[in-house]
């Protein structure tokens, strides 16, 4: 099955270890590029620019990468809670056009409303959701190069114009993620792909089913992704070693405060996430080749696919089987693993060109680990 493969650019910060880690990256700017430079070379489709407060700023990221890259996708967030429509606009036609036309936006109503507090955000879940349907019709009226009055709840704008187009027609592709009915209705009037958490099977089936007749409804159509971590090595026994080891440095406190942080969080998605394994290390495997250990103690997308190569890219068929089309995908540490997942895993998917890796005890060639590793010392 062919499908588009995007990779993950972690810039809150990099490691080897979740939980406490003795072998943390910070996020410099070297660092970031040398992971989407690798990924472009390696053939991914796109890159996730995540956004929060612990992240640093996707759109500033974003420009970074523009002279560093020249192929791939940037999935950038909109975030329509912090930000006016307007000021989006015009920077998602800047950015279009200093990427000849590689933009995606990521909407962003929220998530986290202790966050949001601190950027001076008080709505409630689903008025935040109510602020993004506002919003993107005043954006996607400016983007489209209509002159815009708009009076809602949330955004009133008189008199606004977008002086400068985006390359892409009407605007960049919007992506989004959320599990609520109020996420849910978002996606079905105004998001051009929808994106779930790795979930099993069963469970995202569910949520496309539920987004496609929402859309229906308003006389669209949506394409779906799935977001993910992944752990692939060659064999099913060392892929599952490597998931216990990621995971080894991780208390039992940890796992309480990360718990009880979740708990004050009105996201759904995140309450779904904490809900394939409540807390407990021995129901970590909630699918075949589905391991939730990563929302042990990390918020967000928190279930990664673990095998052999085989098995990875046939859990991912049977996702693309849903009508999936795009996968986010991520592994720790982001450079070595992008790498990885690459030499391991393209070779089976359609579409994708073979990575040929050098010995890892030689040195040279875009690909090799070992000099790989010595930029990330450098960059660090």
């Amino acid at each position: 099955m062919s499908y588009d493969v995007f990779w993950f650019l972690p810039t809150s910060g990099d490691t080897r270890y979740l939980g406490k880690s003795d072998f943390g990256r910070a996020p410099s700017n070297a660092y970031i590029r040398q992971i989407a430079e690798t990924a472009e070379r390696l053939g991914y489709d796109g890159l996730l620019i995540p956004t929060g407060t612990s992240c640093t700023d996707p759109w500033v990221t974003a420009a970074s990468l523009v002279a560093a890259t020249r192929r791939i996708k940037l999935l950038v967030a909109l975030r329509t809670s912090i930000t006016g429509p307007t000021l989006g606009a015009r920077q998602a036609a800047a950015l279009d056009e200093a990427l000849g036309g590689r933009l995606l936006l990521n909407v962003v109503p929220g998530g986290d409303a202790t966050e949001l507090a601190a950027d001076g955000v008080f709505l409630a879940h689903d008025e935040r959701y109510e602020a993004a349907d506002e919003y993107l019709t005043v954006w996607k009226r400016l983007l489209a190069g209509e002159k815009v009055d708009f009076a809602g709840r949330h955004v009133r704008v008189e008199g606004a114009q977008n002086f400068h187009d985006a390359v892409q027609k009407p605007w960049p592709p919007l992506y989004f993620g959320g599990s609520s009915p109020a996420a849910h209705e978002l996606a079905a009037k105004h998001v051009d792909a929808y994106l779930s958490w790795g979930e099993p099977v069963e469970a995202v089936a569910a949520k496309i089913a539920d987004v496609r007749k929402k859309a229906a409804s308003h006389g669209r159509t949506v394409r779906f992704g799935v977001r993910l971590h992944v752990i692939v090595r060659e064999t099913e026994a060392e892929a599952w070693a490597e998931a216990e080891r990621l995971i080894s440095h991780v208390t039992d406190e940890d796992i309480a405060r990360a718990l009880a942080n979740f708990a004050r969080m009105d996201s759904v998605g995140q309450a779904r996430m904490t809900a394939l394994h409540q807390g407990r290390r021995d129901r970590l495997v909630v699918a075949p080749n589905l391991w939730a250990g990563v929302s042990l103690v990390r918020g967000g997308a928190g279930t990664a696919l673990v095998g052999s190569p085989e098995q990875v890219v046939e859990r991912l068929n049977e996702y693309a089987a849903l009508g999936v089309e795009t996968f986010v995908l991520s592994g720790y540490p982001h450079l070595e693993e992008a790498v990885r997942f690459a030499e391991l895993a393209f070779p089976l998917i359609e579409g994708k060109a073979p990575v040929t890796l050098r010995d890892s005890n030689q040195t040279g060639g875009p690909f090799d680990i070992r000099a790989a590793n010595n930029l990330v010392a450098a960059a660090s």
